[in-house]
This record gives structure tokens, C-alpha cells and sequence, in this order.
């Protein structure tokens, strides 16, 4: 005689202490009575959503006998797809992680599940779920890690991308895992993926990756664009569609190098790109993602070219570029950083423009990552305007402004792990340290420590005085 499954002891246990009858307790479940006879009887197995009726009428919470249900009808029994789906899904809805691995663990060593698991974790992934999708991932990774298959590529993107996050050294491990999966990526899927490796590493300010990334993309997204709407298009032939309209992909490929050529000094290679990718008459996709594309192409364009010339030294676009990102609220970060870039570089006098702007600072750095920027690149912007902030008004001997910056600036880059620039914020500090009060140094001392205690309420507001 076989013994019985511990999760319908635990019920069988329940009725008698309660004293009701299996009819009374179908009653309270929903569950149809010769149905529940059969299950306590072992006739026939518990559905998942069988299990949560039960434990509902039980009055435990949610999920808690699916340890029990791992054991008895996972691990003790047959491997089978249909508990083991919704299941999967349960857990994920009430993020029992450990219940996963549990799962995955039991199943991973068969290469028949890979399929399900990873449509599972798609679905997971679609709905937000992505602690419970990246195990799913991770199993399926691991189990076809000598296929060299497109899925395997495809678990590693998505891995990649949920891994992403505030601190920057982690980023540029996460990068660096996925970028020998690109290439084995669908021709498409490669778009969407070296774009978003290309702006991790511009958020990591990497130049040389992102000018690699770039290129690389514009050149495949060329390939795809003749291959659609060149003159030997087979114009019945299917294709699949990137994330974003095919001509997206060309035209970021020369923003992303205009942004490069910016930081190493080559300006006039910059503005080639920058005009390049304003200049898109000869798209031949039309529709209204593809409309709202080509008028924010523009839209940078404009700025962008503004930014070419502050940082060649040109100052009569200072007060033009001011005008614009007054008007273009959601440039005003960039707007501003670039501005002090300039200013710190050629020692241009822009006090009238921070005073312009002192109430749009304080609130901009609140409401930043709520734009249209990916999180990761706002928050590095954010850190390094707080960080030319402090290098402008220090070297200006406007100590109280400088120093309050500088601070900010230094807890930012601490908190997304940018070591490069929080030696830069350390290199500073220390330059001008004679000029600084004990309450600076304390305070100092303190964030560079690992504390970020300090006061803050006069933060990011800038002192007229």
C-alpha cells in the first residue's frame, strides 16, 4: 500500500478536526464532492487550481502547501507539463522564488522542458515577473549551454536585460556576459540588443564600446532595410519586426556616434552625424511610430548640435541652447550638464543662466527618472550635472554652493557604483579641501565611509549668494 500523499493527510487531518464532512468542506472549496472524494482517495491528482481552493477553505494564506505539492505530485510523481505549468505561474504570482528553484532544479536535466520553460518565462517576463522569469531563464540557459542555440542567445538577452539596474558596476558585468551571445541572436533581434547594449555602456561612458555597438547596428540595420525596402525586396516575403520602426536603428546609430565623436573632441565629425540622422527623407515607413520617430530624430537633431558647438567653445550658443531647453523641459538635465561642461572647459561666466534655472534644478533632479531616458543613463546624467555644479562654483570660490554639490555628487556616484567618477568627486574635494568647514568634512568623511546620513535638506538648491 502506498502512503499517503502528506498534503491530503494534511486535509484529511483538517476535516476531523474540524468535524465536517467532505461534502460540507466541497461546499466551501467550490469543489465538486465526487471530485474531492477522488482526490483524497488518490484516485486522482490535485489540480493547482484545485490546491488553492482547498487551501483557501482551509483559511491558510495563499501558496502555502505548495512546498507539499513540490514533494508529492512534482518530485514523488510523474513530470508532468500540466501541473507543473500553472504552477510555475502561481509561484510567480505570489513570488515564490524558492518553490521555483525547486522546481527547475527537479526538471532542468531534462532537455524536453527547455521549450515550455522558456515560453513560460516569456510569459513571466511579459507580465513583469521578472525575479521568477530570470530563474526559468537561467535554467534553460544552463540546460542547452552546449547547443550554441538561438534560445540560448535569447535567455542571455533577457538576462541581460533584467539585470540592468542603478549600480554600474554590476551593468558592466551584465554587458560584458551578453555580448559574445549577440551574434547568435536573430538578425532582428540583434537591433533591439546591441542598442541596448550600446547604451549601457554610453551610460558607463565606455566610448570606444559604444562607437563599436554603433556602427555595428547601423550597419546590420542597413542590411535589413535594402533586404525590406530595397529594389530586389521580395514584397511577399514575411519579415519580422524589431522593437522600433527599422529606420530607428540607422538613425540611432549616428546619434549614438555623434555622441562619442563629442567626447573625444572630433566636432566636426560630430555634426555630420547629428545632421545625418535629422535629415530622413528617404524613410519609406510610414505610420505613426514611425511619425513620432522621425519628429524626435529632429527634435535631437536640434539639441544635439547645440551641444556640438558649446563644447567646441562656441559661447553665442549659450543663450540660444538656454532659450531651447527652457522650452523643452525634459532636456533641461542634459541641457544644463552640457552647459557647465562647456563653462568648466572654456571658463565661460553662466551664472545667469543657473539663477534662470534654480527652481527647475531642485525640481528636475526629483521628477528625473520619470522621463523618457532609461533610468540607468538618468541617474548617471544626474550625478555628473550635481558633479560639474560643484566644479563651477568651486572654482568660482562659491564654496557653499561648490561644496553642496560636490557632496551630492559624491553620494550619487556611490550609489550606482561609479568609481571612476567618485574619485573624481575625491580629487576635487580635496583640491579645494582648505576652503572647506568641519561640518563639510565631517560630512564628507562620512558619505566616503559608506554613509549618506548627512544632512540633505538644503540639497541640490542653489544659493543665490
Amino acid at each position: 500500500m502506498e502512503p499517503i500523499p502528506a498534503i491530503l493527510a494534511e486535509l484529511e487531518n483538517y476535516l476531523k478536526r474540524e468535524a465536517i464532512t467532505k461534502t460540507q468542506f466541497a461546499e466551501r472549496s467550490g469543489i465538486h464532492s465526487g471530485t474531492l472524494s477522488n482526490m483524497i482517495r488518490g484516485r486522482r491528482p490535485i489540480a493547482i487550481q484545485q490546491l488553492d481552493r482547498i487551501t483557501q477553505a482551509m483559511g491558510q494564506d495563499e501558496g502555502f502547501f505548495y512546498n507539499l505539492y513540490i514533494d508529492n505530485y512534482i518530485i514523488d510523481s510523474s513530470r508532468d507539463w500540466r501541473r507543473i505549468g500553472p504552477l510555475l505561474q502561481r509561484c510567480a504570482d505570489l513570488n515564490k522564488l524558492d518553490c521555483i528553484q525547486r522546481i527547475v532544479q527537479h526538471v532542468m536535466d531534462n532537455l524536453m522542458y527547455s521549450p515550455m520553460l522558456f515560453d513560460t518565462a516569456e510569459a513571466l517576463f511579459a507580465k513583469d515577473r521578472l525575479a521568477a522569469a530570470a530563474l526559468l531563464y537561467e535554467c534553460v540557459a544552463e540546460s542547452e549551454r552546449s547547443q550554441h542555440s538561438e534560445r540560448l542567445a535569447f535567455c542571455q538577452y533577457r538576462l541581460f536585460t533584467i539585470a540592468l539596474g542603478d549600480n554600474q558596476s554590476e551593468n558592466l558585468r551584465a554587458a560584458d556576459r551578453f555580448e559574445p551571445f549577440v551574434e547568435r541572436l536573430d538578425e532582428v533581434d540583434q537591433l533591439d540588443a546591441l542598442k541596448e547594449l550600446a547604451n549601457t555602456y554610453r551610460s558607463l561612458q565606455r566610448w570606444d564600446k559604444v562607437d563599436e555597438l554603433a556602427t555595428k547596428m547601423g550597419h546590420k540595420a542597413r542590411i535589413q532595410y535594402d533586404l525590406q525596402y530595397g529594389p530586389h525586396r521580395k514584397s511577399n516575403e514575411p519579415h519580422k519586426a524589431p522593437g522600433r520602426p527599422l529606420f530607428f536603428y540607422i538613425a540611432y546609430s549616428d546619434l549614438l556616434r555623434g555622441n562619442v565623436c563629442d567626447e573625444l573632441g572630433d566636432y566636426g565629425q560630430a555634426l555630420a552625424h547629428k545632421y545625418a540622422y535629422a535629415d530622413l527623407g528617404w524613410v519609406k515607413e510610414q505610420g505613426e511610430a514611425v511619425d513620432y520617430w522621425k519628429a524626435l530624430f529632429m527634435e535631437w537633431s536640434e539639441a544635439n548640435v547645440y551641444i556640438t558647438r558649446l563644447l567646441s567653445g562656441d559661447s553665442t550658443v549659450i543663450e540660444p541652447y538656454a532659450n531651447y531647453i527652457d522650452i523643452k523641459k525634459g532636456e533641461l538635465t542634459i541641457g544644463l550638464l552640457y552647459i557647465l561642461k562647456a563653462a568648466n572647459k572654456y571658463q565661460f561666466n553662466v551664472d545667469d543662466i543657473l539663477y534662470r534655472f534654480r527652481q527647475d534644478i531642485e525640481t528636475n533632479f526629483n521628477e528625473l527618472t520619470q522621463g523618457r531616458y532609461s533610468r540607468k543613463l538618468a541617474l548617471d546624467r544626474q550625478a555628473n550635472l550635481t558633479f560639474e555644479l560643484a566644479h563651477y562654483f568651486l572654482y568660482k570660490k562659491n564654496y557653499s554652493n561648490g561644496f553642496r554639490f560636490l557632496l551630492d555628487a559624491l553620494k550619487n556616484f556611490k550609489q550606482i557604483n561609479n568609481e571612476k567618477y567618485t574619485l573624481e568627486c575625491v580629487t576635487l574635494f580635496e583640491r579645494f579641501r582648505k576652503a572647506a568647514t568641519q561640518e563639510i568634512k565631517d560630512r564628507y568623511q562620512l558619505l566616503l565611509l559608506g554613509g549618506s546620513s548627512y544632512e540633505e535638506k538644503d540639497s541640490c538648491t542653489l544659493n543665490p549668494h
